[in-house]
């Protein structure tokens, strides 16, 4: 069964923003304008939600946060869903979504990362829609470093697309930019240099799979539901075998490896050719570092493991489609992710 790519945004299409975890609280609203009005630049319109509120941990009560995202997955005139970011607690959600209605709704782009993995992961393993696990609205001024691809690209391109990324070997240190006093930012400090690691040994890298995966502390939660079945995803759409990314967003490093065992135990591992990690700021422990936590729960798997991908909570952003046919190769002088929409 093929995976379903939304079809290509065009200009004049219109961009639903809503906010399905966190909203925007007030001193950041001009942050968000900014970020509408590149989105207009382009050449789109934008639809934005009452579900926005943030003065809060979330942004609406769970029905309404439900209704409004379904409405506009559902809704023939909304191309894209893109929230500002992510947030805490969009588990409350997955209940409470129409999903036979989304199933059964032309496909619409979902893009985001962080707690937005609660709701793209699941949506991509229950109806077979590619979603984008990139940047979200908020970072969306930001200047794409050279050999990266916008969510922009990608939601604009055709059926069949194939792009490489390569990544740019300068990430950030740490922290935010200041949005409350500098909303206009468009330029990420990138002043750290580093490549991809592998974890598992040495070596090249040369692996292909289908793209499925998320944010850690997010997804651990759904392991063992019906939200997170890798392995039937697998059967239906990728009898080649996954690409599984995963990325920390905070968590220490003794969380992480609980975190990554427990989605081991539970199955989420069991069709991966390869295993991507993200670049993380989150903690190391006395006893145990960020890529120890990953080795110790996913080395049993007996696979490459290839870490420090641009893929998470550190500047820049290496957008993956959840769905999308991938080959990744990591050598001692080359690396790079290519992505085909079919």
């Amino acid at each position: 069964m093929p995976v379903r790519y939304p079809r290509p945004l065009r200009p004049g299409d219109r961009i639903g923003v809503t906010s399905p975890s966190s909203g925007v609280p007030e001193e950041l609203r001009e942050r968000l304008a900014v970020a509408v009005r590149d989105v207009e630049a382009r050449g789109y319109g934008v639809a934005t939600g009452r579900c926005m509120d943030g003065s809060g941990h979330v942004s609406a009560p769970a029905a309404e946060r439900a209704a409004e995202l379904t409405a506009m997955l559902t809704d023939p005139g909304i191309r894209a869903v893109v929230p500002p970011w992510g947030g805490e607690t969009a588990i409350d959600l997955l209940p409470l979504i129409d999903w036979r209605a989304v199933r059964t709704a032309e496909p619409t782009w979902v893009v985001g990362y962080s707690d937005m993995s609660t709701v793209m992961t699941p949506l991509t393993l229950l109806t077979g829609v590619a979603t984008v696990h990139g940047n979200n609205l908020m970072d969306t001024p930001y200047r794409v470093p050279e050999g990266l691809a916008s969510w922009f690209d990608i939601v604009a391109a055709p059926p069949g697309h194939r792009f490489t990324q390569t990544p740019p070997e300068q990430h950030r240190a740490s922290g935010w930019d200041d949005w409350a006093e500098h909303p206009g930012s468009r330029t990420f400090t990138l002043d750290i240099p580093g490549r991809w690691t592998r974890l598992d040994g040495s070596g090249d890298v040369d692996v292909e799979g289908r793209l499925i995966g998320g944010c850690v502390e997010m997804l651990c939660n759904l392991t063992g539901t019906p939200y997170l079945d890798t392995s039937a995803f697998a059967r239906a759409h990728a009898p080649e075998g996954l690409l599984v990314d995963v990325e920390a967003a905070g968590d220490d490093a003794l969380a992480i490896c609980r975190y990554l065992h427990g989605m081991r135990l539970a199955g989420f591992f069991d069709a991966a050719n390869a295993v991507l990690v993200g670049r993380t700021a989150a903690p190391d422990t006395p006893s145990l570092t960020q890529h120890q936590a990953v080795l110790d729960a996913l080395g049993p798997l007996n696979v490459p493991i290839v870490a420090d991908v641009e893929c998470g909570h550190v500047p820049p952003y290496l957008p993956l489609v959840n769905g999308a046919r991938c080959r990744v190769v990591h050598t001692a002088t080359r690396s790079e992710v290519t992505q085909t929409l079919d």
